[in-house]
């Protein structure tokens, strides 16, 4: 779940080799579902039938929906349809189509820590230019992951992501940004994904971040609707999120949501 909250990037939290343990066993649950997602969803399906999968699959793994209550969201996924950016509400009045792309965020709490995911999945055959808006935004995703090393700053991070998205010809969500995670869901520090200057907190090992692209095919601008929480770009053009958490290490990235195992 992406963050707007300035309270995100205030303290930010080194985790021990145990702790990325557990948030690796978080993130794996959260990648099992994803895949589950990313495998199950098709035209005809409502965005509350995906919820209702995800939270039982949570609670069969143990885990609590990360979400589903956090200042008052109603659901267990972020769901976002088209130019829904981020924080879709589950519904049983919204029925997938062919040609839609879905946002679908997820998080769960395991053992007293946080995981934290998000994929955009084609909804059988889209068109040319959704396609490179997904393809574009997961590259993005993966050479920002590339910068998670000691040494580096965050504005490395968001170098990565604005440089490439904005020579693709889309542009970055100003409005929200990634996190920190660990025994809290938003953690510092935050993760912008344009670059604000090079004043930004070096990287050390044991962070643990939340790494969330948010990309549109039109402009950057977004607006939140009347639920309080759905956010969908100004001119209404699609929008893509993907999302890892992602833990520093001396031997590089380690990407904790990685869904290897489950493709």
């Amino acid at each position: 779940m992406s963050c707007a909250d300035p309270s995100c990037g205030k303290s930010i939290v080194v985790k021990s080799p145990d702790e990325i343990k557990i948030m690796q066993e978080a993130n794996q649950i959260v990648a099992e579902t994803l895949c589950m997602l990313l495998k199950t969803a098709e035209p005809g399906m409502t965005t509350l039938e995906l919820d209702q999968m995800a939270e039982a699959l949570c609670h069969k793994r143990n885990a609590v929906p990360a979400f589903k209550g956090y200042r008052g969201f109603p659901g267990s996924l972020c769901v976002s349809v088209n130019e829904e950016v981020v924080h879709g509400i589950p519904s049983r009045k919204r029925k997938l189509r062919k040609g839609d792309i879905l946002s679908v965020d997820f998080g769960v709490k395991f053992k007293g820590y946080y995981g934290d995911s998000a994929v955009t999945i084609p909804i059988g055959k889209i068109d040319s230019a959704k396609q490179r808006l997904l393809d574009v935004t997961k590259e993005s995703l993966d050479r920002a992951i590339e910068q998670v090393v000691p040494g580096n700053r965050i504005s490395d991070i968001s170098k990565a992501v604005q440089g490439y998205v904005e020579k693709e010809g889309f542009s970055i969500v100003r409005q929200f940004v990634g996190h920190g995670i660990g025994t809290a869901l938003h953690e510092g520090p935050e993760i912008p994904n344009f670059f604000q200057g090079e004043r930004s907190p070096k990287l050390i090992s044991g962070m643990v971040l939340a790494i969330e692209p948010m990309v549109n095919l039109g402009t950057y601008k977004v607006k939140v609707l009347r639920d309080g929480w759905t956010v969908i770009t100004a001119d209404k053009k699609p929008s893509a999120h993907f999302e890892h958490s992602v833990a520093v290490t001396d031997n590089g990235p380690l990407i904790l949501s990685s869904r290897e195992n489950f493709v």
